[in-house]
């Protein structure tokens, strides 16, 4: 083979087969959502032991259903190490591993809503325009959608529903890691504490569910809380971040501010400020806190996040930890804390002294 320039023909071989790779990327999200709306891992878990393929036909149970097709997809599943696959007596067994349990429906901790969220047409769409948005500047989303993102959410509700799922998700799991990490903080809190943009109110309420002393706001869009639950020490409030936030002696922001550009930032924050009920009270953000040169699980991915913010949002985008520094400083919160956790995201406490 004729390589450009005479470069390293190893090299050139690696490379080729790198850009391969992310070619045919795509196809490993919709590999793991047909895995997902198939419910095969759940189907493994119920049998409870390792699954044959013919089992796995029985818990998928269509009277038309691929087998060859099925064959081939667990056999990639297996490729990309999400099942695990040993021989049996008279067909190959199927089961999970630390990656398919992430896929499983029917618990609490799951990345399932996350799968068919990212891999929803919506979501996936303003990628093919983001070359114009490069050129031409503008939102990828809006160019394709006719919308921002949020206002999209608000006028289609199916969506919405998908939207508000796939954020419910990673918000549990964070949760979990906010409170092994950083439980000491919660016992010292008094008062409320005031969850901006919570969603479906999961954050706030595990933590008012694990420190009963503290009562619980959830604060978000009219209609976003429109579909939150009930929660025990807990308040739904419908409202708008760039104009008021509701008094509190505990702010928490998770993956709010990352969705906006400095300015709009700058105006949340402010308004926290001035909603903290105390002159000791405290500003908590969970967010992907970026450091390239550092080496752990999430690094990578926060590189690709800040990309899907780039497509998704007019000026959303992940920060460095000097970005994050100046944002603070210009909302009037000169003093903050890195706490790391084991998730995607970092704690950053911001002090008004």
């Amino acid at each position: 083979m004729n390589y450009q320039n005479g470069g390293d023909s190893e090299a050139m071989l690696r490379g080729q087969a790198q850009i391969l790779q992310y070619i045919f990327g795509a196809l490993d999200a919709m590999a793991l959502r047909c895995c997902v709306e198939l419910r095969i891992a759940d189907i493994i878990n119920h049998h409870g032991s390792p699954t044959t393929l013919s089992e796995i036909i029985n818990g998928i149970n269509s009277p038309s259903i691929n087998v060859d097709g099925l064959e081939r997809l667990m056999k990639f599943l297996v490729r990309r190490n999400i099942f695990d696959e040993k021989n049996g007596e008279k067909e190959n067994l199927y089961s999970l591993n630390h990656c398919s349990t992430w896929l499983l429906c029917g618990t609490d901790v799951t990345l399932a809503p996350l799968v068919m969220l990212r891999t929803n047409p919506i979501i996936m769409t303003p990628a093919y325009v983001m070359s114009h948005s490069i050129k031409e500047g503008g939102t990828s989303f809006m160019r394709v959608h006719g919308a921002e993102l949020f206002d999209f959410c608000q006028l289609n509700s199916e969506f919405n529903k998908v939207f508000n799922e796939g954020m419910a998700c990673t918000a549990r799991i964070t949760t979990k890691a906010i409170l092994s990490s950083y439980k000491n903080e919660f016992v010292g809190l008094k008062g409320c504490i005031v969850d901006v943009g919570g969603g479906n109110g999961i954050l706030v309420s595990e933590i008012v569910k694990a420190y009963p002393h503290l009562k619980g706001v959830n604060f978000d869009l009219k209609h976003v809380i429109s579909t939150a639950p009930v929660y025990n020490g807990v308040i739904h409030i419908a409202g708008d971040m760039f104009k008021a936030i509701p008094c509190a002696e505990t702010i928490f922001m998770k993956w709010i501010l990352h969705d906006w550009g400095d300015d709009d930032c700058v105006k949340i924050i402010k308004n926290c400020r001035k909603a903290l009920s105390i002159e000791n009270g405290k500003l908590v953000i969970v967010e992907a806190v970026q450091n390239l040169d550092e080496h752990d699980y999430f690094n990578d991915i926060r590189a690709t996040f800040d990309l899907a913010m780039f497509s998704h949002f007019s000026s959303g985008r992940e920060r460095s930890e000097s970005q994050w520094k100046k944002l603070l400083a210009q909302g009037g919160f000169f003093r903050y804390n890195i706490i790391k956790i084991p998730a995607f995201q970092s704690i950053i406490e911001a002090f008004l002294k």
